[in-house]
């Protein structure tokens, strides 16, 4: 069985993170590594897809400063979503090929492991036709957005949002990916408490290498530093 090699990278700004996956999905595109997976809370941050819209931005991006709101146009598929300490934020960087080719039966396995993740806390996770990512209450509430890229080479970066616990105020800055007349919520909500994030963190990496065939594997110490030299003498050796 191949390896998901984990990484939790703790509460980290938005571009760092995204930084993280290109360096790492270049190695993977090079087959210097494997299937890695990077778990990650960030501040305050909007993202804008390929397919946001102005008019999805409710708060103009001088006011959003002001209350401490980043706003990040970014490079994967989708409109407009919001990230907050208190939502688990997961970046798989697969190769494609490995996982069937099929960029739709990957975003349902995605789908899917938030979905049993919500089963093990007692949640029904619904999908809704037509839109991605994962929705509670038959279709009222988001629980966990989902926007993706593949690279040419056929390795995936960024990935899933799941609201643990953030301060959903947040959403009420934007038209959470372009979709108006549905709500959003956490787990928190539908609990009626929060479940602590390191366990949520552990039951998506269980259900994610379940439907992915893969054994997660902790990063060692060092093992991000490593990756990094080795990401750069490969930039100078190329150029």
């Amino acid at each position: 069985m191949r390896t998901l090699t984990i990484y939790h990278l703790g509460r980290m700004d938005y571009t760092a993170a995204w930084n993280w996956q290109r360096r790492i999905a270049s190695q993977r595109s090079a087959g210097k590594i494997g299937d890695t997976l990077l778990l990650v809370e960030h501040p305050p941050t909007i993202t804008l897809g390929s397919k946001a819209h102005p008019d999805h931005l409710l708060v103009p991006v001088e006011q959003l400063a002001m209350q401490g709101v980043t706003v990040v146009r970014c490079d994967r598929g989708g409109g407009v979503t919001y990230h907050a300490p208190g939502q688990l934020v997961a970046y798989p960087i697969f190769k494609l090929s490995q996982h069937g080719g099929d960029i739709g039966k990957y975003l349902r396995g995605l789908e899917e492991s938030v979905i049993r993740v919500l089963s093990d806390y007692g949640l029904t996770g619904e999908r809704v036709d037509g839109l991605t990512g994962v929705w509670v209450r038959n279709g009222a509430a988001k629980i966990c957005a989902i926007g993706i890229k593949v690279s040419a080479g056929g390795v995936t970066t960024h990935g899933l949002a799941l609201n643990v616990n953030p301060d959903l105020r947040g959403f009420d800055l934007i038209v959470p990916c372009g979709v108006r007349g549905r709500s959003v919520t956490s787990m928190a909500v539908e609990l009626g408490e929060a479940p602590a994030m390191g366990a949520v963190s552990e039951r998506l990496i269980d259900h994610l290498s379940t439907i992915f065939a893969l054994a997660p594997v902790a990063a060692v110490a060092g093992e991000r530093e490593a990756l990094f030299t080795a990401e750069t003498r490969s930039t100078l050796t190329d150029g």
